[in-house]
């Protein structure tokens, strides 16, 4: 009979190749993260967000964009599709749909019809500002991120749907890409490639309703920008009614980094479901108001007071916060303290973080007055298909002008909430939820600004008292 201890020794060497293979086969849990920003230089995705190198193909070859591309297009759509789902992208034109799911609807088996890719770069929404930095200062990157989304779907071409006021960034684009066909790493066998893909600017007229995909889609084909309905989806009858994915700017312009550094480099950015880096707009009454590459999830105030200087007059003097565009409701300073920027927590505070683009009220805002304003924005750029859009957002812009005077009754707050509802969810786009959810917003944290209102004006203007006429 062996020694206790060589039995044990041969038992270790019989057991422990298979206790070392269960083990690597495990997922590794990582610690859950706690802190979100600020983000390091080496992790920017947008390296000339400033302007401040060279925009053409030689100063964006020497960031680093066209690096590997070849590689990346012949590693195949499906290899594509997959690296950006693992990276957890969202949308970044406000819906926030999963950017991975989106484009594999397009790898349907083929009808004979081609495949198209179409890039929202209309740009539209008060306040927001980040998709023309990138159109002026990197537009390689667009570019390139336009042959990898395409491939990924199986796309033909791009088209890349501009803002007509846009003409600096308009026109640089197109210098871009006349650089990229003479280079070859667009047009037949791009890069290389085998793949064919060609890529053409269309400048819109300037209306706000052309950022809706569909509508976007039809002034696209020549016709009036009013939304379609939908079902059929796009990714079946888009443009020239073949299979069409619309993709915001930075969305598609991030697609090559996350290719060269994997999905797994992304998602380790912000929390779980809102991963990755994001462009930041801040303006309104800041010390320094910028846009800023930052990380997912970075608390508002950190943000705010690391990139534009704080608020003016101090965090004190705050008022309130519209934290994604003009179209997502305001929030009041007891919020803003501790709402970090991302999808899920920007919905847990009641608003959304739409296109990231922050706007600062401080204290000497007449908020009943910007809201009116936004409102009024929404009435005029209604294309007037809808009956609750048409009518309700004309109806709710009179209402607010007169709580802006005061001149309405307390119980016309009740009525225009009702009224907001009303409209949304009831319109084939949602530019009727735009038009509604900064009124519910100022509502929500405002009422007693606008019961205040009202009492101040009816103090002045006391109601005059019927004269009865003597017979």
């Amino acid at each position: 009979m062996l020694p206790r201890r060589m039995l044990w020794g041969a038992l270790v060497r019989q057991v422990a190749p298979r206790l070392t293979y269960s083990t690597a086969a495990q997922p590794q849990v990582k610690p859950k993260k706690t802190k979100f920003g600020p983000l390091s230089d080496q992790d920017r995705i947008f390296t000339n967000l400033y302007g401040r190198h060279e925009w053409r193909l030689k100063g964006a070859l020497k960031r680093g964009d066209w690096y590997k591309t070849k590689e990346i297009i012949l590693k195949g759509s499906d290899w594509i599709i997959n690296e950006v789902k693992i990276s957890g992208l969202r949308g970044r034109g406000g819906a926030g749909f999963p950017t991975g799911m989106k484009w594999s609807f397009m790898n349907k088996p083929s009808d004979g019809r081609p495949k198209y890719l179409v890039v929202n770069a209309d740009e539209g929404e008060p306040g927001t500002c980040k998709d023309r930095e990138i159109m002026r200062h990197d537009p390689h990157k667009l570019i390139e991120g336009c042959l990898v989304a395409g491939r990924a779907m199986g796309a033909r071409a791009a088209y890349i749907y501009i803002r007509g006021e846009f003409y600096n960034e308009s026109s640089n684009l197109q210098v871009a890409i006349n650089e990229a066909y003479k280079s070859q790493l667009i047009g037949k066998n791009a890069c290389g490639s085998g793949y064919d893909f060609d890529v053409f600017v269309m400048r819109g007229a300037g209306a706000y309703i052309c950022g809706e995909e569909t509508a976007l889609i039809e002034s696209l084909e020549g016709k009036q920008g009013k939304p379609r309905l939908k079902p059929p989806f796009p990714a079946d009858i888009g443009v020239f009614g073949c299979p069409t994915t619309v993709s915001n700017v930075e969305t598609v312009a991030v697609a090559p980094e996350i290719c060269r550094r994997g999905g797994a480099w992304f998602a380790g950015f912000g929390r779980e479901r809102n991963s990755g880096t994001k462009l930041f707009n801040i303006s309104g009454h800041v010390n320094t108001p910028c846009t800023v590459e930052e990380e997912m999830s970075i608390p508002l105030r950190e943000l705010i007071e690391r990139h534009a200087g704080g608020v003016r007059g101090g965090w004190d003097n705050l008022l309130g916060v519209i934290p994604g565009g003009s179209s997502t409701p305001i929030i009041p300073r007891h919020v803003c303290d501790d709402v970090l920027m991302d999808f899920d927590d920007l919905v847990r505070a009641e608003t959304a973080l739409g296109t990231a683009a922050v706007i600062v009220m401080d204290k000497s805002t007449d908020v009943i007055r910007a809201i009116a304003r936004l409102v009024e924005f929404y009435k005029h750029e209604s294309c007037g298909q809808c009956t609750p859009c048409r009518e309700g957002v004309d109806w709710m812009d009179n209402m607010m002008w007169r709580f802006v005077r005061g001149e309405a009754a307390v119980s016309e707050i009740d009525m225009i909430w009702e009224l907001s509802k009303q409209i949304e969810g009831h319109t084939i786009c949602a530019l009727g939820d735009g038009a509604a959810w900064p009124v519910q917003g100022l509502i929500r944290h405002f009422r007693q600004v606008m019961e205040s209102r009202i009492a101040q004006y009816n103090k002045k203007n006391p109601p005059r008292e019927p004269e009865i006429e003597m017979i």
